[in-house]
């Protein structure tokens, strides 16, 4: 299902004019394409293929990996392990958790738009459009207004209430430059605590005269144990699925 939904957002996304609500020339292609030759499943396959090396992009940009990774690299930092977990393992559990979050939208998508498209019940336009209209919702949830004003402001679009009337253009950098600032105010919070408990290993240290013992030695045991007895990943991890609700 995920793989069918990533193929007709892919289509609508890299359309010509994507960022408005207009007949796209891809689409205007697909359309007249469709009536001439039949889509094979070898055909499909291997336009999806082609496509697969967009799909990162889409995920970066429109949905809650950024935040999710910004907020894990954070946590790894203030902790003072800045190599564990490794990349590889903050990568894997931060996408698993943008397709847990994201779940209703590609469910939407899949049923709106990707179901009526292969049963031939509405055409590539309606399809493309519809595909969209979730992710659209899901990022404006997310976006702070003063950002949509300054993007509109930039691209010379005038701002409307109506979220309708906000091109997409405009919508993505919008949500980019929100998930960057609720990321970044999370990892602040994040890292007061394990700063506080640099801070009085430090003075410890200074009062006892080991001067020449560096703080990190001590504190990184005291801070592993406080957040392992604290149940810290599922905290962190459920406090950021509930920032999205």
């Amino acid at each position: 299902m995920i793989y069918h939904f990533f193929l007709i957002f892919v289509l609508f996304f890299f359309s010509c004019n994507a960022y408005s609500n207009d007949i796209s020339t891809l689409n205007d292609f697909l359309l007249n394409t469709n009536n001439s030759i039949e889509w094979t499943s070898s055909i499909q396959t291997l336009f999806f293929v082609t496509l697969l090396a967009f799909i990162p992009f889409i995920i970066l940009m429109m949905t809650c990996f950024t935040r999710i990774i910004i907020v894990f690299s954070f946590l790894r930092n203030a902790i003072g392990t800045p190599y564990i977990p490794p990349n590889q393992i903050l990568f894997g559990l931060s996408l698993f958790l943008t397709f847990f979050i994201m779940e209703p939208s590609l469910n939407r998508v899949y049923k709106t738009a990707y179901l009526p498209f292969y049963k031939n019940e509405i055409n590539v336009e309606t399809a493309l459009k519809k595909s969209l209209d979730p992710f659209r919702k899901f990022m404006f949830h997310q976006t702070r207004k003063k950002d949509l004003l300054v993007f509109s402001k930039l691209a010379h679009v005038k701002y409307s209430n109506n979220k309708n009337n906000i091109p997409t253009r405009v919508l993505i950098p919008s949500f980019i430059t929100s998930e960057l600032t609720t990321a970044f105010k999370i990892g602040f919070i994040i890292f007061i605590p394990f700063l506080i408990i640099d801070l009085l290993i430090s003075s410890v240290l200074m009062s006892l005269g080991m001067m020449m013992v560096p703080p990190s030695i001590i504190s990184l045991p005291l801070k592993l144990i406080i957040f392992v007895l604290s149940d810290g990943w599922k905290l962190l991890v459920s406090s950021l699925v509930h920032s999205f609700n």
